[in-house]
């Protein structure tokens, strides 16, 4: 089973040698991510990832929503979750 959760893109840029990425925050965990499939993301837009892309941009009221269920429903460690 594979869990879309959602980051917040707390960086990006361009790689010298072509690309583009961003480090994507879950809770203590930074995540780099290509932007290839939405190159348009910009810092604060939260994603779901998937095998290292950006796959859908996902509003904050979604992200936060999605986020306080699966905390909710004991997805996540709750030591881990800040």
């Amino acid at each position: 089973m594979c869990l879309g959760i959602p980051g917040k893109i707390t960086e990006i840029w361009d790689a010298p040698e072509g690309g583009r990425f961003a480090h994507v925050q879950f809770h203590d965990a930074v995540k780099t991510a290509s932007l290839a499939y939405l190159p348009d993301l910009q810092v604060g837009d939260y994603t779901i990832l998937h095998a290292g892309f950006a796959l859908t941009r996902i509003d904050e009221e979604s992200a936060q929503l999605t986020l306080a269920t699966m905390r909710e429903y004991g997805v996540f460690d709750e030591r881990e979750v800040s």
